[in-house]
């Protein structure tokens, strides 16, 4: 429990009791339990009666005892009558005289005005809490709500510099002139130009946008204020636009200085597209940051850059010339990119001489900056499992290995058939492959069970491919029906192990019709919208593209054309049968083959495709 949790608890403890012996008695007499307080005229009567067994005189004015039945009973003397004593000795109620006490002058304060004064100490307390006085970013209170959270660093904070980034070297030529403009401004305006207001990056996650604007920073030695989209609204009205107006007002008295949004789609959203109708509060913190950007106001000096994963969730008026000038679309690094990479974060642990990151970085194709980060720690962990003084290129493979198709299962019991069974599948994907001229040459098999999956094969394309065309991924359906055939042809039945590869096969089929263009069939004619994530607001109540007649001439060319692949597999197998053989024997003894092994068996020598610098 904190300090000052601790303080109102023990303060509350304290006001109840002074408030219990405030409504006790009015004084500090303790009269005995299960006292009654009766009026004078009916403690006469009750005398009368016989029904009093004692009575305590308390200085001049109280009398306090018992009655007949074991209850305590309390009254006061009136200053009118002075003969109560007699009145007692007449019906021969034993009577005893105590003084009455005197408080100290202090503790009579105390008493009285103690619990009034621990209110208002209390209440002093709670008001500097609300008001900030609690320490944190931005206070934390309830009066600074309104103020911005924005986190400040100094220039001499910022240890990251472009030095620390790679594989993005693009973005980082559009941002290194962001910097340019922070050192020197006149440089542009010499000429008539106007320096940026803000610059958007979108990327997927992990490419490193966030560790790109620190870069930026870092470089320009300017104050740096972070802050995420979501921290700008809560739930009072109009806190979002009085926090975006504080953010602005703090960068203008630092100017100059960059600003960082992280997710900006937290706030930046289209307007008009809420459930809640058009006026909510995070439109009004939006109008705010529109207004900020570029209104009558300026904020020269100040250089806005944001970071978001769905660019096209924004608001178009965030995003013309004049707010955000530049979008910096930050892509998944390339095999050169993913090397680069990899070397900043290996420089972070114990490397054996002679570790060749190409071969990483080759088997690696849509990794991201934080994958590969990850990667690399994966494979510390698992050498200082093994007690290893430093990593070699086994580690490494084993790490890829491990994010790509997860942890070993190796506690998995599996029957001798089912074993089988997933090497003929393997093998059957593993062929096929190695029949097909255009496709990616193979890097492993395995019947080991990782993850979900009980076996995997795994390629090691040369090059990253930014585009592919009918035969490569014409190839690459073949190639996923190739496991659930060789299952066919040996065992005359399939399994559930092929309901990933039958996916994959579907959707790239139905994206080469639908959406590629390149059924000979329907032609170059997309159907539906090519955006794949719809935005809510824009595409409810839209109707499809296309007629039922449509859908079901594509429904028919999707059945046929995965059913030509899949004879197609069956068919390269059944030609290269005692090959299929031969891999499933190795493959039930050493469990785990590369792709040069498969080539052996198939009477290949070398790769389909020549080594990078071959």
């Amino acid at each position: 429990m904190k300090r000052e949790h601790l303080l109102i608890v023990l303060s509350m403890l304290v006001l109840a009791f002074f408030l219990v012996r405030m409504f006790d008695s009015g004084n500090l007499a303790t009269g005995p339990q299960r006292t009654k307080e009766l009026i004078y005229s009916d403690f006469k009567a009750l005398v009368a009666s016989g029904d009093v067994v004692n009575a305590q005189l308390v200085g001049d004015s109280l009398i306090e005892g018992f009655t007949q039945d074991g209850l305590g009973y309390r009254t006061y003397i009136p200053a009118e009558d002075p003969s109560v004593v007699d009145f007692l000795r007449l019906y021969q109620i034993p009577i005893n005289y105590v003084p009455e006490k005197s408080l100290p002058w202090y503790l009579s304060i105390l008493i009285n005005w103690g619990p009034f004064l621990l209110i208002f100490g209390i209440w002093m307390v709670l008001m500097r809490r609300m008001q900030g006085g609690g320490g944190g970013a931005g206070g934390g209170g309830l009066f600074s709500i309104g103020r911005s959270r924005a986190k400040k660093m100094e220039p001499d904070e910022m240890k990251v510099t472009f030095a620390d980034v790679a594989g993005i070297e693009e973005a980082k030529d559009d941002l290194s002139e962001t910097v340019e403009f922070l050192k020197d401004p006149a440089k542009f305006k010499k000429l008539g130009g106007r320096i940026p207001k803000g610059m958007l990056m979108s990327g997927a996650p992990g490419t490193g946008k966030t560790l790109l604007a620190k870069a930026v920073a870092g470089e320009a030695e300017v104050p740096f204020f972070s802050m995420s989209g979501s921290d700008f609204v809560e739930m009072f009205v109009g806190v979002g636009a009085s926090r975006v107006r504080d953010m602005f007002e703090q960068g203008r008295q630092n100017a100059p200085c960059i600003i960082f949004i992280d997710e900006i789609d937290a706030v930046g959203g289209s307007r008009g597209a809420g459930m809640g109708g058009g006026n909510d509060e995070r439109e009004q913190t939006l109008n705010q940051l529109l207004v900020e950007m570029d209104g009558f106001d300026g904020m020269e000096g100040i250089i806005v850059i944001a970071a978001t994963n769905r660019p096209d969730v924004l608001d178009p008026a965030l995003l013309r010339p004049g707010r955000f000038d530049r979008q910096v679309t930050i892509q998944l690094p390339d095999v050169k990119g993913r090397e680069e990479i990899l070397l900043i974060h290996a420089k972070k642990v114990q490397m054996a001489d002679g570790v060749d990151m190409s071969i990483i970085a080759r088997g690696t194709p849509g990794f991201s900056g934080a994958d590969l980060k990850n990667l690399i720690n994966e494979a510390a962990l698992g050498g200082a499992r093994k007690n290893k003084t430093e990593l070699n290129l086994e580690d490494f493979e084993w790490a890829r290995d491990k994010v790509l198709m997860g942890t070993e299962r190796k506690s998995m019991a599996m029957s001798e058939k089912e074993k089988r069974n997933t090497a003929y599948h393997e093998a059957g994907h593993a062929l096929v492959s190695a029949l097909l001229p255009n496709s990616d040459p193979i890097h492993k098999v395995t019947i080991v069970p990782r993850g979900r999956a009980l076996g995997m094969t795994a390629y090691l394309p040369e090059k990253d491919n930014h585009s592919f065309d009918i035969e490569f991924l014409s190839n690459r359906i073949t190639i996923a029906m190739g496991g659930r055939a060789a299952e066919e042809i040996i065992f005359d039945e399939v399994t559930t192990g092929a309901s990933n590869d039958i996916q994959q096969a579907t959707n790239t089929i139905r994206n080469m019709i639908c959406r590629w263009g390149m059924s000979k069939s329907f032609g170059p004619v997309v159907f539906g919208s090519d955006n794949q994530s719809n935005v809510l607001g824009r595409d409810i109540g839209k109707d499809r593209e296309y007629s039922e007649n449509t859908a079901t001439e594509i429904d028919k060319e999707m059945r046929k054309t995965i059913k030509f692949h899949d004879d197609k597999a069956k068919e390269l197998l059944r030609s290269n049968i005692d090959t299929l053989h031969k891999i499933v024997d190795v493959l039930m003894e050493k469990e785990t083959i590369d792709g040069s092994k498969i080539l052996e068996l198939l009477g290949q020598k070398k790769s389909k495709v020549e080594p990078v610098g071959g």
